[in-house]
């Protein structure tokens, strides 16, 4: 190709496992974050968000919240990143 292609971010998605998943409150609703959206900018940044659903049921929206300066979770971040990478390497 001899257009340069540019890409503006790539994404992953990650589950929280059960132990190491977290509540925070909007709008008076308690949610339980339960995925965490990775964003590699184009200037090597990395941007995340989590997302969760209304503790108390229902269909309410999918909220996203920022995520917890917690030693545990950036750890899950950084072997989701090194796991996306490994795929992105190998695809076909």
């Amino acid at each position: 190709m001899s257009t340069p292609v540019e890409v503006s971010a790539l994404a992953i998605n990650v589950v929280v496992p059960d132990d190491l998943r977290w509540r925070d409150t909007r709008r008076e609703e308690e949610f339980e974050l339960q995925t965490i959206t990775i964003r590699l900018l184009p200037d090597g940044a990395l941007a995340a968000k989590a997302y969760g659903r209304p503790v108390a049921g229902g269909r309410g929206g999918y909220v996203s919240f920022p995520v917890p300066d917690r030693p545990e979770l950036t750890e899950l971040m950084a072997a989701a990143a090194d796991e996306a990478a490994r795929r992105w390497a190998s695809h076909t």
